[in-house]
């Protein structure tokens, strides 16, 4: 083993959150993998029922502010059941293409169905791999974008940069993640609505309450939109802006490779 080969290993004692549980940062990729198993079959229900079917409004919003153009090619990180993959394939149109890319199988074969019976999922394609490294080349992209699912990588910095890695020069980058309400007495009634009800509806509709005790503990511990503007800035994005989403209950956020 080279030198630079060991210094890219994995601290055994370095930790991460899942939740508001402290573990080995290299235990947390497992953790996330059998939470989005246990939830795959269920994913696309609980979000229209947890979100009130806000959720297809705010991806709308998003990939609207990403500004696709026809011919695009698109990565859509950690693209799941691909809601957001085939708002975006409807703005590339055929000489385009998007790329699902997802390192849980039972969420990608969970979304298969939808790009089936889409008029543009001839256009998508899927593949498993870590967002973290991502198996595709530099400079390959026009436009990357992940949706609720930075948060759950155990080094969100990574994936950015890897985001940054495979953009053109000048390709966009567009991230929608879950925040928290900006009125005091909204976000009260938030955390009573995240801490009770959601677990509890987690286990009647989707048979584990566990996965949806992890949902809001890993929002409450996420970056704000300011600091992930600045984390952006710091990895090499442009024109950084964000726009919060129902009272700051969701917030997009875009940037340009310069």
């Amino acid at each position: 083993m080279t030198p630079t080969e060991a210094n890219n290993l994995p601290d055994p004692e370095e930790t991460a959150f899942f939740g508001y549980r402290r573990v080995r940062a290299a235990e947390k990729g497992r953790l996330v993998e059998q939470h989005f198993t246990d939830v795959a079959r269920r994913y696309d229900l609980m979000n229209t029922l947890l979100s009130f079917g806000l959720h297809h409004l705010w991806k709308r919003t998003a990939v609207k502010m990403l500004g696709l153009k026809p011919g695009d090619r698109v990565l859509d990180v950690c693209g799941g059941t691909g809601d957001l993959a085939l708002l975006a394939a409807r703005h590339v149109g055929d000489r385009g293409r998007v790329v699902i890319y997802d390192f849980n199988r039972a969420m990608l074969e969970a979304g298969r169905p939808k790009a089936a019976r889409s008029p543009f999922g001839g256009n998508i394609l899927h593949l498993q791999g870590d967002a973290e490294r991502l198996s595709c080349p530099d400079a390959g992209f026009d436009a990357a974008m992940v949706g609720f699912g930075i948060r759950n990588l155990t080094h969100p910095e990574v994936g950015f940069k890897e985001m940054h890695r495979v953009l053109k020069p000048g390709g966009r980058l567009m991230c929608l993640e879950f925040s928290q309400p900006t009125w005091g007495w909204f976000r009260r009634l938030y955390d009573l609505y995240s801490f009770y009800f959601m677990p509890l509806a987690g286990k009647i509709v989707a048979g584990t309450s566990r996965a949806y005790t992890y949902l809001p503990e890993s929002i409450r511990l996420f970056a704000r939109p300011e600091e992930l503007k600045a984390l952006l800035e710091e990895i090499g994005f442009t024109q950084v802006r964000y726009r919060r989403l129902t009272n700051g209950i969701a917030a997009v956020h875009v940037g340009v490779k310069g």
